[in-house]
């Protein structure tokens, strides 16, 4: 079963390999990582780790082992359903561009993989749900926004969303965190609006 683990580390040269190392120490295989945020201020860099826990090895273990190294922290580690088949933000927009009809759909269907979110929804300020993932929630409130926020919750779940138009938002949530970063809050309103010019341009 592959998991995603979330962690921060210094952002110095020799952390990543240092991480690495520890998790596969620790009986992890590591399918791929990706760069979330940089906070260049601070020197920290957070990183999603997609990896594979050889037999008999409890996720415990790797979250113990990098917890040991100076610099990192994990923030968060889960079962993660989609397995390997991440998407890239730029292949997310290629999908889009393949069919500019379709676009904002074929963009909600993405935005779970694209960002490691259990469900992504569309609603409508009258309608409500006018489109979800399979996960999503049986309702979900319409929120004017304007640029893509965290929308609090009544529970442990997080959500955030970014407006299409007067009348229509995309959220995408989480079940159990981690919370969304500052930089993913802006991903997602840049594919948001790419996919409203793609659709528009179709």
């Amino acid at each position: 079963m592959p998991f995603l683990l979330r962690v921060e580390l210094s952002d110095v040269p020799g952390s990543l390999g240092r991480l690495a190392g520890a998790i596969g120490e620790a009986g992890g295989d590591i399918e791929a990582i990706e760069i979330v945020e940089k906070r260049h201020d601070e020197r920290i860099a957070v990183d999603d780790v997609l990896l594979e826990m050889e037999p008999g090895v409890m996720p415990d273990s790797v979250v113990s082992a990098c917890n040991a190294l100076d610099g990192v922290r994990v923030v968060w580690i889960s079962r993660y359903a989609a397995g390997g088949n991440l998407f890239l933000d730029l292949e997310a927009v290629e999908q889009m561009t393949n069919n500019p009809h379709e676009a904002i759909d074929r963009l909600l269907g993405l935005l779970p993989i694209t960002f490691r979110a259990d469900w992504a929804a569309r609603v409508h300020r009258e309608r409500g749900i006018v489109r979800a993932t399979e996960a999503a929630p049986d309702e979900l409130a319409f929120t004017s926004i304007g640029r893509a926020v965290r929308i609090q919750t009544e529970d442990d779940n997080v959500h955030c969303g970014a407006r299409l138009n007067d009348d229509e938002i995309i959220l995408i949530g989480r079940r159990g965190g981690p919370e969304f970063l500052d930089a993913e809050l802006a991903r997602l309103g840049h594919l948001v609006g790419l996919a409203m010019s793609i659709a528009r341009a179709g």
